[in-house]
């Protein structure tokens, strides 16, 4: 495995207590421990601007983590499904990023809902965004209802197991891009 890849960990809800975050937090934990160089934006922080055009001035963290994305050569995504989409947290994070600096990037997705509906209909959503940004994607995403979530907010042993590969198989894609 190659070590010197910068990874970005994408927590799409908007949510305070999201599950998503939940989700997210642990994938970040796992990917920093396989790539050291590994950062995390958490939507659920609100601090990430509405998006007002090119030519506008925005805050430090919608800044920082714009610089994250473009500058990451793999990209690990949590979306929740809200109204049979991604959240627009997270669509709106996308209108930052320059596609002209993002080709060749290799994405990993988390798709979290409430119960089994409309997984397939997201991944391909957010697959088509990416594919805009020329992102290549794992196409083994990870579909996780809240039930995969305890009360004291801990991922269920299954659940941890299909993060931990999900990652494993986008850093290992990554890994042999590089290589060529």
């Amino acid at each position: 495995m190659v070590n010197d890849m910068k990874v970005v960990v994408i927590s799409g809800s908007p949510r305070k207590n999201a599950n998503t975050q939940i989700v997210m937090k642990y994938v970040f934990d796992y990917a920093k421990s396989k790539n050291q160089d590994t950062k995390f934006v958490n939507l659920s922080e609100g601090q990430i601007e509405c998006y007002r055009g090119p030519d506008e001035e925005y805050n430090v963290a919608t800044k920082t983590a714009t610089n994250d994305i473009m500058d990451a050569d793999v990209w690990l995504i949590g979306s929740p499904i809200y109204n049979s989409f991604f959240s627009s947290a997270l669509k709106n994070l996308f209108e930052y990023v320059n596609y002209k600096k993002t080709a060749g990037k290799i994405a990993g997705m988390t798709i979290l809902a409430a119960g089994n509906i409309g997984f397939i209909d997201v991944q391909t959503l957010l697959t088509q965004l990416l594919s805009y940004f020329r992102v290549i994607t794992n196409p083994k995403a990870v579909f996780l209802t809240t039930e995969a979530i305890s009360e004291d907010s801990r991922l269920d042993a299954e659940s941890q197991k299909r993060l931990e590969e999900m990652v494993d198989e986008t850093l290992e894609m990554a890994s042999k891009l590089q290589e060529n």
